[in-house]
């Protein structure tokens, strides 16, 4: 196995060890897709080197999909057009036991901010500050599952003598949480505490890890589980390559291995 099919199998690893961000009440009226799969199989497929986290997470749910004997997948990614225009694009439509089903895919990273004026939902963020969990929740609930009515929809769902009144619609929102750092606990009404995956610390806190060894993954390889056998940085180097993203008002994924060998996962960030 080559690195980058070695790299490939452990983004596939970490993801299939991802949990669904909320488990059997629905949010937002949205139901989770409960996939069946093996925890450990291995992911055969070639991918380019240049595709971006959200649809390498698309490909390992296609795996998933065709590795359960009850699926049999209709349509993935299909582009849905206005007189050559594309209005949007669906996931991926498929059958499970008679049952015809439209899928949404959704991978994220959000950190926790605390605030007694907000719900659970306004709580997570963005590392960058730009995005949110309310506002993916939102986007998902308005744009990307009423795609399917759209009457652009009907020729394409025709084409595959499809029925749009037998179609039940699901999500699978997989998710990384990460608590402030030194914050243990908070209360997890709505969404899943095994989602949790780390902490995070602005950059000017970081002194406190001068005797750590650092690690700074590529965006892809934010799936995977920290690794041990990695070329660790001292603090020193670490801060000197961190200084520049912080100017730039960019929050990395790192890794970090305390003096005592325990390994864990966290967010610098700028703010």
């Amino acid at each position: 196995m080559d690195l980058n099919s070695k790299d490939i199998q452990l983004q596939y690893q970490g993801y299939l060890n991802t949990a669904l961000l909320w488990k059997s009440d629905a949010v937002f009226g949205m139901h989770q897709f409960q996939l069946s799969t093996i925890k450990y199989t291995v992911f055969n497929e070639v991918v380019p080197k240049n595709l971006r986290l959200g649809k390498l997470v698309e490909r390992f749910v296609s795996m998933e999909l065709r590795q359960d004997k009850t699926i049999k997948i209709h349509s993935e990614n299909p582009q849905i057009q206005n007189d050559k225009i594309t209005v949007g694009e669906m996931d991926c439509i498929f059958e499970q036991n008679s049952q015809n089903i439209h899928l949404e895919v959704v991978y994220k990273f959000y950190l926790y901010e605390e605030n007694d004026e907000t719900t659970e939902i306004e709580q997570w963020i963005g590392p960058n500050r730009k995005d949110s969990l309310l506002q993916k929740l939102e986007k998902l609930k308005t744009k990307q599952l009423p795609l399917l009515y759209s009457p652009h929809t009907k020729p394409f769902l025709e084409s595959l003598n499809l029925n749009i009144e037998e179609i039940r619609q699901y999500v699978l929102f997989k998710a990384q949480l990460f608590l402030p750092w030194g914050k243990k606990q908070i209360n997890f009404s709505l969404l899943n505490e095994a989602c949790v995956k780390g902490f995070y610390i602005n950059f000017l806190e970081m002194k406190r890890f001068n005797r750590c060894k650092f690690f700074i993954p590529t965006k892809k390889n934010w799936l995977m589980e920290v690794q041990t056998q990695t070329d660790w940085l001292t603090y020193k180097n670490f801060s000197f390559r961190i200084m520049p993203l912080m100017e730039t008002k960019t929050s990395p994924m790192c890794w970090i291995k305390f003096p005592n060998g325990q390994l864990e996962k966290f967010f610098v960030v700028w703010w």
